[in-house]
């Protein structure tokens, strides 16, 4: 059993910047990918970062591309999603989840994830 939890989001200004964290704990956290989705009211669930467990390889919506940064510190057995520029249209609750799937920008393949943190922009 993997228990997730993220924590830091928070209510910003157009242009600000915000920092999720994604603690892991219970199983071996380094095999894991971690994914950030997020959910906007009334709006499906979307994909918006992804990184292996080695922390080589990130994977970005073309919505976030160059504004955020997936990283890890496995030592912590955190995850951090970094969001700088931030725009109106990034309202949304942040989700993290882990899992060992291959296609990381799909929701079906995490097996564990968080509560999630709201994220709110105002412009």
């Amino acid at each position: 059993q993997v228990q997730v939890v993220e924590s830091g989001g928070g209510l910003v200004q157009a242009g600000g910047s915000l920092r999720l964290t994604c603690a892991a704990s219970g199983r071996t956290f380094r095999s894991y990918a971690t994914g950030w989705f997020r959910q906007a009211l009334g709006k499906e669930r979307e994909f918006v970062a992804a990184i292996r467990w080695n922390g080589g390889s990130t994977y970005y919506a073309d919505s976030v591309k160059g504004r955020f940064t997936a990283s890890r510190d496995n030592a912590k057995n955190t995850a951090y999603l970094q969001m700088n520029s931030l725009k109106a249209e990034d309202t949304a609750v942040y989700y993290c989840a882990v899992g060992w799937g291959n296609i990381l920008n799909s929701a079906e393949q995490y097996d564990y994830w968080g509560q999630g943190t709201q994220v709110t922009v105002s412009s």
